[in-house]
């Protein structure tokens, strides 16, 4: 779909992030009964999976699936996942005998990480996935050509491929313009942290970890803005954290 080169972006923005841009592409999908829908970005080193049913599959979940191929092939391995990541992907790389190490968000520190570490993969939640024999660059191709392996060597529809990894509930990326990010932050963080079985850190921002949630806020580096990701084990706990921090932050 759409691949006559033309800037001005007549169809949608080629940002695959944004679900509104992944609309014409999950219609086809369902118009075609396809077994499988990929979105790149303008140059294809993100990639983003819409499944048989036209979900937009989340990319932690992409990055769990690869991580266990990977692991396959290359058992005991390292791989990198950034700290918005679902758990999940976490729990799935140690299930499969790898060790996973925990990155900032951005590339530069994934690429970093994965060089100093000798990890074979490392994924984040905005679709970029960084392999090893790809000189630890990001790679939607290779990320796509996943995807359609696992299809081909399974009787199963993508959806059921990826339902083992979706194990939590995720608010996806919350912006909110604060005038003072650090008086905000600080005030979350004397909130929570106070709480019992609640553990922070200060990796990317401030990471809450409690036993079946967590929450991430960090601030922009451009904008008066803080980011707030939000998991939990249920629709109904995540909502719950949502609204709570959302309230601290914004008075």
């Amino acid at each position: 779909m759409y691949f006559e080169l033309d800037g001005t972006f007549p169809n949608h923005e080629a940002n695959p992030i944004d679900e509104k841009n992944l609309r014409d592409l999950q219609k086809a999908v369902i118009e075609h009964g396809a077994d499988l829908g990929l979105a790149f970005d303008g140059d294809a080193d993100r990639c983003f999976l819409v499944d048989e049913k036209a979900n937009a599959v989340n990319p932690s979940d992409l990055t769990s699936l690869i991580a266990q191929r990977e692991l396959k092939k290359n058992p005991g391995s390292t791989i990198i996942y950034n700290l918005i990541s679902s758990r999940a992907v976490l729990e799935v790389i140690e299930e499969n005998g790898g060790v996973g190490l925990r990155s900032r968000v951005g590339h530069s520190y994934i690429k970093k990480m994965m060089a100093e570490s000798k990890a074979i993969f490392g994924g984040e939640h905005s679709g970029h996935f960084y392999f090893d024999d790809f000189w630890r660059a990001d790679s939607g191709a290779l990320a796509a050509l996943h995807a359609i392996a696992a299809l081909g060597e399974s009787d199963k529809s993508m959806s059921e491929i990826l339902k083992p990894y979706q194990r939590y509930c995720l608010s996806g990326e919350i912006n909110s313009t604060v005038a003072d990010t650090q008086a905000a932050t600080a005030l979350v963080e004397s909130t929570y942290s106070s709480m019992a079985g609640v553990t922070t850190d200060h990796l990317d921002g401030l990471t809450v970890n409690g036993d079946t949630w967590w929450f991430n806020l960090r601030p922009s580096n451009t904008e008066p803005l803080l980011r707030l990701n939000v998991e939990a084990k249920s629709p109904e706990r995540m909502q719950e954290l949502r609204d709570e921090v959302l309230a601290l932050i914004r008075g």
